[in-house]
């Protein structure tokens, strides 16, 4: 399903607080987030101010939901316990295809990561985070991938890999055409021999997919 579909008998309100959310994720991936008011969301879905502030006290609240509502099918993921160090890796690449699909999401992120470097920005809890949860879940995973070979410590290798998808993000959508994000995590992950897919899958993420 996407996001931009509801369920058959989904309530209004439900249907409301969708089309909010799809509004706010296209304005913020095109404006970032200081550039977007609350007024713009509400004329973007076609209701009133109060329509909005109904549903979102304010767009800080908005931003915070737009976050979370990726999370919720990311998480299981990356987080599942039950994932092995392989099938987290695995998993991690067939998001960085799935993302390729999905432009203005990788928009949102790149925008809004970079803004939230301020410590006073809404989402630097959020970023800070989410890196460091990461980084948490990588670093065992690469010290049983890598065992004792000669490289990069686990905790260098966790911060290269989350550093090279996000820089191939903002190369990618300056340049898509030129740029196989896929290709380029692959290609890293060998270097520390670690055998990711061999080939783009035609299957979703385990545990989990995210269509929009």
């Amino acid at each position: 399903m996407t996001d931009t579909e509801s369920p058959r008998h989904e309530p209004k309100g439900e249907r409301t607080r969708r089309r909010i959310l799809d509004s706010a994720t296209e304005l913020f991936s095109r404006s970032g987030y200081r550039a977007v008011s609350l007024r713009d969301i509400a004329a973007h879905a076609g209701l009133t101010h109060s329509g909005v502030l109904h549903h979102f006290p304010n767009k800080e609240s908005t931003l915070i939901h737009v976050l979370s509502r990726r999370d919720e099918i990311d998480a299981p993921l990356v987080l599942d316990p039950d994932l092995g160090p392989a099938e987290l890796i695995d998993n991690l690449v067939r998001i960085v295809e799935r993302n390729t699909r999905t432009p203005w999401l990788v928009s949102l992120y790149v925008n809004l990561s970079a803004e939230a470097t301020d410590p006073a920005h809404p989402a630097h809890t959020y970023f800070y985070g989410r890196y460091r949860i990461l980084r948490e879940h990588l670093v065992p995973a690469f010290a049983s991938l890598l065992e004792d070979r000669a490289g990069p410590s686990p905790e260098l290798a966790a911060r290269q890999f989350i550093a090279l998808q996000d820089g191939l993000q903002v190369q990618w959508l300056l340049d898509p055409g030129a740029v196989d994000m896929r290709a380029a995590v692959v290609s890293f992950l060998r270097t520390l021999g670690i055998t990711p897919p061999s080939a783009p899958s035609t299957r979703p993420p385990t545990k989990g997919t995210y269509e929009q």
